[in-house]
């Protein structure tokens, strides 16, 4: 039964509570209360790529995402009442975890989707990996905040790692030790 529950687990993230809560009380609970975190299927692609070329200068496209599910990485959208609001992936091996890629939808920015992610990717990573790495802009000022509010540090810069409109823009790699 345990074994069952872990799949279950990994497809889904939802607490009975808040929902009920959300139902008696209303005003009890916020959207981000709400949301779920769920394993993404190609089914979600056209949303997951409408949010990717809405955020994105310089988008991934459908095989980008296409190849991640065929290396096993981790896959989630934050689902609420049956739309995806955003996304996030993560690869894992040898210890190390690598967020490659976390976006909400722009008209559901500044709600705390973005943190519940991060939070998801966390937990899921500890315990399997000793340390979270990531790349971000230094022109996302928001995404850094966030990261260094999550106890994330500056191990480096990638020099001329991002496309850029006029050529190249470097990238803060951060790393947040899991142990």
């Amino acid at each position: 039964m345990r074994g069952l529950m872990d799949k279950i687990k990994k497809i889904v993230v939802y607490d009975a509570d808040t929902e009920f809560y959300a139902k008696v009380f209303p005003d009890s609970v916020t959207k981000k209360d709400l949301v779920r975190i769920r394993t993404m299927t190609h089914a979600d692609l056209p949303y997951v790529l409408t949010i990717e070329h809405e955020n994105y200068e310089f988008p991934w496209e459908k095989d980008i995402f296409i190849d991640c599910f065929n290396a096993g990485y981790y896959c989630w959208v934050c689902d609420y009442e049956d739309q995806v609001l955003g996304y996030c992936l993560m690869s894992m091996a040898v210890g190390e975890a690598h967020l490659l890629n976390i976006s909400v939808a722009a008209k559901e920015q500044k709600q705390g989707l973005a943190r519940k992610m991060l939070e998801h990717i966390i937990a899921t990573a500890q315990g399997k990996a000793e340390t979270l790495f990531l790349e971000v802009r230094p022109s996302n000022v928001g995404a850094i905040a966030l990261y260094e509010d999550m106890g994330f540090n500056e191990i480096g810069i990638r020099k001329g790692y991002y496309p850029a409109k006029y050529g190249r823009e470097d990238a803060i790699m951060l790393a947040l030790e899991l142990l």
